[in-house]
């Protein structure tokens, strides 16, 4: 990242060509929450300036800031489909797949059992990066975790059967949390207390992955894990429950009166259909059978529409990005119907959804504060504070810093190792900053750490400085004499605008009252840094 980054990506006259009926469906959508949230005219926010809305779908797309020259460009800019083009431009980049790919890393790792796969995160990041700048479908994606095999270094698909440690209830679990957004494990040991799905009908759906194993791979030069299948296993009834990670012939759901009985044999049973699939199947026909029963059912689709609904607009159709289903109530369901119904008539093409929510009016009003429980949704865009790795990139833009040379320590010592088998300063960053993307909004906030983190990062620290032409700042300061323009051009780099009037008067006033003009310009750099509008989405 850091200096340069996406720096030749200026606004082109290419002709956008979105795939048939994206604007058409982004202004159903706006109609359909109009009659379906009833909101009054006064009572929907007004759509954003160009400013807030280029740095908005950058952070959204690419996961950075745009630099100042992208800025003035887009402002300068008078075709009236600006901001189509520039969404255009950005899902057409490398750093697309890349933000996307970290996105889903976390989404996958974060509730891991087994430690070890934080080795592979990187390869994770890496293959999802590529299957998404490749536009690849979201079934085809979806299919490669659900079929997965091979070693867990060089197979990023394999990651969620071995952050579940190929145990069969928790892999089943996830994957119908990650792709239909339904959390059917709270039926594992009794009937579901919220919803109508049984024991059986969990117990069912584990038995699509008894098959798959985690087992030792060793080579000359390394000792790591695969995902392999199972399919042959002595005859007879086991004399106690072995639902092991690995594998075993059938699954067995256990006695609950005897945990150590064998259990009741269960035959592959997709709960959202009733399909079912013999016992003796082989493992590789099972999970294919699956996956198509998963990527063909309407929860696909609409789990990850109200996902990236969620991630785009800030507030989701359903209150859970993972616990949908048909006991759940939608905000607006004919709305999302219709969203998630041209989504997959779309061939479920990601970049087509994107390009369709970035057109929505519900995208690109102004932002409020996360919305109550009493308020009609939709009404504006909810800021949000940014992920980890979007927040390391917008450092390493705004203070021009090399990514690879970048090091980012505290006072007290490096930081807590997050993803990787280095302690990259990525790694290490967004082992302070990073959260479960999964998890509610009003669940993310900041923290203590967070805060003593961004005070006493040696590197941060160092690049705020004016040291000659080391830094940004020191540049700026010897390029630039007028206090003005400085400011100005310290507001375009972080914060992606111009100062308002009040803020220019502030800064002269501060920058008269200190001793020296660089200290100024330090503690003013700062504390952009350092603001709530650099550390959100708005």
């Amino acid at each position: 990242m850091g200096a340069g980054f996406l720096g030749s990506l200026l606004l082109t006259s290419v002709h956008v060509e979105a795939k048939p009926h994206s604007a058409q469906v982004a202004k159903q959508v706006d109609q359909l929450i109009a009659t379906e949230v009833s909101a009054e005219p006064g009572e929907l926010a007004p759509i954003c300036d160009d400013t807030t809305y280029l740095r908005r779908v950058w952070l959204d797309l690419v996961g950075d800031i745009p630099a100042p020259e992208h800025v003035t460009a887009f402002l300068l800019d008078p075709r009236v489909d600006k901001r189509a083009r520039v969404v255009h431009e950005l899902l057409d980049h490398p750093q697309f797949g890349q933000n996307w790919g970290r996105y889903w890393r976390d989404v996958i790792l974060y509730r891991r059992i087994e430690e070890r796969i934080l080795s592979v995160s990187n390869l994770l990041a890496r293959d999802l990066a590529t299957w998404f700048n490749d536009n690849h479908s979201w079934d085809y994606i979806a299919t490669r975790f659900l079929t997965a095999m091979g070693g867990i270094h060089e197979n990023g698909a394999t990651a969620i059967i071995a952050a579940q440690e190929g145990r069969t209830e928790q892999v089943a679990a996830e994957m119908s949390r990650i792709f239909l957004g339904i959390q059917i494990q709270c039926a594992q040991c009794h009937d579901h207390p919220y919803d109508r799905w049984t024991r059986e009908q969990f117990h069912e759906l584990a038995a699509f992955y008894p098959r798959v194993t985690l087992r030792r791979m060793n080579t000359p030069t390394q000792r790591s894990f695969e995902v392999a299948a199972n399919d042959r296993f002595k005859r007879g009834t086991p004399k106690k429950n072995e639902n092991r990670p690995r594998g075993n012939a059938e699954h067995r759901m256990p006695d609950l009166d005897d945990p150590s009985a064998p259990g009741t044999e269960m035959q592959p049973k997709f709960f959202l259909t009733g399909t079912e699939v013999p016992l003796g199947t082989l493992d590789r026909d099972r999970r294919r059978t699956l996956a198509e029963l998963i990527t063909r059912n309407d929860w696909f689709s609409t789990a990850y529409v109200n996902r990236m609904w969620l991630e785009l607009v800030g507030e989701g159709f359903y209150d859970s990005v993972d616990d949908l289903g048909p006991d759940r109530e939608s905000s607006a369901p004919q709305t999302i119907t219709t969203l998630s119904t041209a989504f997959a008539d779309n061939g479920y093409d990601i970049k087509w959804l994107f390009r369709t929510i970035c057109a929505t009016d519900a995208y690109q009003r102004e932002s409020r504060p996360q919305s109550s429980a009493s308020e009609k949704p939709f009404t504006a865009n909810i800021a949000q504070r940014l992920r980890g790795d979007q927040l390391f990139n917008s450092l390493m833009t705004a203070l021009e810093i090399d990514e690879t040379r970048a090091n980012l320590q505290q006072s007290s010592g490096r930081f807590p190792r997050n993803y990787g088998r280095r302690n990259t300063p990525r790694a290490a960053f967004v082992g302070i900053f990073g959260y479960d993307p999964s998890d509610p909004r009003d669940m993310v906030s900041g923290s203590i750490p967070q805060t003593l983190a961004m005070m006493n990062m040696s590197g941060i620290d160092e690049a705020i400085q004016q040291k000659g032409s080391q830094t940004m700042l020191g540049r700026l300061l010897r390029e630039t004499s007028d206090d003005d323009a400085r400011t100005v051009d310290l507001y375009l780099r972080v914060l992606s605008r111009e100062p308002t009037d009040k803020e220019l008067t502030n800064a002269q006033v501060y920058i008269a009252s200190v001793g020296t003009v660089s200290e100024a310009y330090e503690d003013l750099l700062w504390a952009l840094l350092n603001s709530s509008e650099f550390l959100h989405r708005r």
